[in-house]
């Protein structure tokens, strides 16, 4: 039985969310395959998602960035944490040594991890990277302290992710110019069927009442103006993250019979950041989004660009979210057309295919 060694960031979701469907196509395509999933992503997001024999290990594989919340980086503190991180460099790495030659794995995946590629070049094991951006990209538009050699730090990023055999791109996506290999996949998504109809009868939404899931992924929201949304008629809102008791337009999704990914194939619209899961589960149902960006995130453009060319989506400002001014977004994505079909999300069977050539 194949173990593959899956290295997944835990910065958010999203990096598992791309993980996923790839594993179940592979494991459609080789059967008898197994995964050590190596993250701190919780094990409870698998539940229900992977559908091949897996464990989890969670040992940090990377750093990500740092936030103070769902939209804002703390730049500063990301180059510390990176700093803190490969000033270990050499004995994390011979501990993802030591542990990849007991488990013994037939394939290295990384997700976007650098630490266990390395790892894997390190004794022979064949290593791909599943890749919407490298780690180098994002940090590279960051100003770092002076007291951090910021270009070595990326250098010796990069010299990890260029010991991958094989990477894969998965669309949208950044150029990316640091592999020795490169092949591209269409996207990748997963959507769930729609239980819209359940969900009206369990809200009890009067006719004419639009649904609005708010989620910006694993690094929750801490509140929203609930106070000043209170007053927004005709919009019930889903709110992944606590509400106040009292409310009647926000519910917590933790209390409803449904799963985040059935939610999204249910509701009128979907608010967010634009993070590469949702934007692309979004475009592949036809949902409108409103969407919050960051404007420093360095695949955010790309799937900006992606979802204006194939999905509906309208810009909601950073102020107007903070303050509650959204009406005016909420209704122009609803009123926005139907796309033209988009993109068959064909990139978790392509990669799929690609894996099947080191097993």
């Amino acid at each position: 039985m194949p173990l593959i060694w899956a290295a997944i960031s835990g910065h958010g979701y999203g990096h598992a969310a791309q993980v996923v469907p790839v594993l179940n196509a592979l494991g459609r395509l080789v059967p008898d395959i197994r995964v050590l999933l190596r993250t701190t992503v919780p094990a409870t997001f698998f539940k229900d998602r992977l559908s091949i024999p897996w464990e989890t290990s969670s040992v940090q594989q990377d750093i990500g960035c740092i936030q103070q919340d769902p939209l804002t980086i703390d730049v500063e503190a990301t180059w510390l944490e990176h700093h803190r991180f490969h000033s270990t460099w050499h004995e994390r790495l011979q501990t993802e040594v030591t542990a990849m030659r007991a488990g013994a794995p037939a394939l290295v995946l990384a997700d976007t991890p650098y630490l266990a590629l390395a790892a894997g070049k390190h004794i022979g094991i064949p290593t791909v990277a599943l890749v919407s951006f490298t780690w180098d990209l994002i940090l590279s538009e960051y100003q770092a302290p002076s007291s951090i050699d910021h270009q070595g730090l990326i250098e010796a990023i990069r010299r990890a992710y260029t010991q991958a055999d094989l990477a894969l791109r998965i669309a949208p996506a950044p150029p990316l110019t640091i592999f020795k290999q490169l092949i591209d996949v269409g996207p990748i998504a997963e959507p769930a069927h729609s239980a819209r109809k359940q969900l009206i009868e369990f809200l009890k939404l009067p006719s004419g009442e639009r649904t609005v899931l708010i989620g910006f992924g694993g690094i929750q929201l801490d509140s929203l103006p609930f106070d000043t949304l209170e007053s927004l008629t005709g919009y019930r809102f889903l709110f992944d993250g606590s509400v106040p008791a009292n409310s009647k337009r926000f519910i917590s999704t933790k209390s409803l019979p449904f799963s985040f990914k059935t939610l999204m194939a249910s509701v009128d619209v979907v608010m967010t950041k634009p993070g590469y899961g949702t934007l692309v589960e979004a475009v592949t149902l036809q949902t409108p989004m409103v969407y919050v960006r960051r404007y420093n995130f360095a695949d955010e453009q790309p799937l900006v660009d992606y979802l204006h060319r194939h999905g509906r989506g309208i810009e909601l400002s950073h102020p107007d979210f903070l303050n509650g001014r959204w009406l005016p977004a909420l209704e122009q994505a609803i009123d926005l057309p139907l796309p033209i079909a988009p993109p068959p999300p064909t990139g978790a069977e392509e990669a799929a295919r690609e894996l099947v050539k080191f097993l």
